[in-house]
């Protein structure tokens, strides 16, 4: 992981306060998601934020999990998404390019690419640092 990590420091310019990373192609994978390099606490002194792009392939599918002790908040800029979400993902919601996303800690919840043809890309702003290490797998089959 530590090999990852410095690779993720490389893009990263600036220093003394102020951080920057020009535009980067997708460098990472997690979870059938995509993401450019970003900045968390993996390349800048981030304590309580991380944020980068995310992309979900046509068809793909970003499977259920769970956000154990932090927000995200998600601003779709291109594609279709739906969300099925709560105990047993029994609840779902369509959202489109401007639509911005909360998703409260702890909420399950499972990621859907409603094209075959577009990808879904959007900027994904966390209340962690270190990005996904929070985050667990859901069993879209159990009541709670």
């Amino acid at each position: 992981m530590a090999h990852a990590d410095e690779d993720l420091k490389q893009a990263v310019e600036g220093g003394d306060g102020v951080f920057v990373i020009r535009g980067s192609g997708t460098c990472r994978q997690w979870n059938g998601i995509r993401y450019k390099t970003g900045l968390s606490g993996k390349n800048v002194p981030a304590r309580k934020l991380s944020m980068n792009v995310a992309t979900i392939p046509p068809g793909g599918v970003a499977y259920a999990h769970i956000h154990v002790d932090f927000d995200v908040m998600l601003y779709i800029l291109q594609g279709r998404v739906r969300h099925e979400y709560g105990p047993g993902l029994k609840k779902s919601i369509d959202n489109e390019a401007g639509d911005f996303i909360y998703i409260e800690p702890g909420v399950p919840h499972e990621v859907f690419n409603l094209s075959d043809t577009e990808p879904v890309v959007a900027v994904v702003a966390r209340s962690d640092p270190s990005e996904w290490e929070n985050i667990i797998p859901y069993d879209r089959n159990s009541a709670g």
